[in-house]
């Protein structure tokens, strides 16, 4: 199978070009990434595992494409040829000819490591294969190919079309070649590449996670409700968004498995996750994706 990129020029101290991008999972944070990699002139295979799925992550690329249109970023008349640009497919293989694959699964270690497995043997040595993971180890990833230089880490944050950070995570093992490559990417899509080493959560959850979780512990212990603990938030600290609704954007479900990542490899009590966040996600009270978290959602 051919398409890679090779990383002869990373090791010249210039990073090689990323014209194909393969984005594992069409999800919120999948379809996203997708979006912004062909609006940055990225021919991207999109793959999940059903036709269904993949019908919706399309749909749900070109409403959002109308979105930025409407706000003016870019041209109505553009959005066919960006749309042209989105291959999809329910076949891993088929993601594995492209210079880069970003994994956007949900966040599950065994699922992760098989999929890396997977595209290890179907990609030519040169393709780099990264994760959207928000607390998994690279490194734990990494192990799961042969090519651990060429796995690395590429947090977006959620709505990705909006937000500009990309967290971008080493391996033990991660090539400086393999970084110049996704650093000098994450510019050219229009996002500030900030570098974390591989720890669980990295920083950005490492941070805000235990924020969020104190905000339910708040609401379990009848401190506030769940509109006057992000009023308070939002007046008292200049956040946009307060951390029970972020929580709701982000989804319960994900929230709660950061946390567990946290608490199991930090070995820290500090970042177990309150009963209440773990009785929502029980009762498929996930925030936005389901109308319902700690508030409500309808349209």
């Amino acid at each position: 199978m051919s398409g890679g990129t090779t990383l002869s020029g990373a090791a010249a101290g210039t990073a090689p070009a990323v014209r194909s991008v393969a984005v594992v999972g069409g999800g919120t944070m999948g379809n996203g990434i997708a979006q912004v990699c062909a609006h940055n002139g990225r021919q991207v295979t999109l793959v999940d595992v059903d036709d269904a799925r993949l019908t919706a992550a399309v749909a749900g690329i070109e409403k959002s494409l109308q979105r930025v249109a409407k706000k003016g970023g870019l041209a109505e008349a553009e959005i066919p040829g960006i749309l042209a640009r989105l291959r999809r497919t329910t076949k891993l293989d088929e993601a594995a000819s492209c210079d880069l694959v970003i994994e956007a699964v949900s966040e599950n270690l065994e699922l992760k490591s098989r999929i890396f497995a997977q595209l290890d043997r179907a990609a030519p040595p040169a393709t780099i294969l990264a994760s959207n993971t928000s607390s998994i180890s690279i490194t734990r990833l990494a192990a799961a190919t042969k090519r651990p230089d060429r796995v690395i880490g590429m947090h977006f944050m959620n709505p990705v079309p909006v937000m500009r950070l990309v967290e971008v995570i080493r391996g033990l093992d991660t090539s400086d070649g393999t970084w110049r490559t996704i650093e000098s990417l994450a510019k050219e899509l229009g996002k500030v590449p900030v570098p974390a080493n591989d720890s669980p959560g990295f920083v950005s959850n490492r941070v805000l996670m235990p924020m969020i979780n104190e905000a339910i512990f708040c609401v379990a212990e009848g401190v506030a409700t769940p509109g006057d603990v992000d009023e308070i938030m939002k007046l008292g600290m200049a956040h946009p968004l307060g951390p029970l609704a972020l929580a709701d954007l982000i989804g319960l479900d994900v929230c709660l498995a950061i946390l567990e990542v946290l608490q199991r490899d930090l070995g820290d009590d500090k970042y177990r996750p309150c009963p209440l966040l773990r009785k929502m996600v029980a009762a498929g009270h996930l925030g936005r994706k389901t109308g319902r978290g700690f508030h409500t959602y309808t349209g």
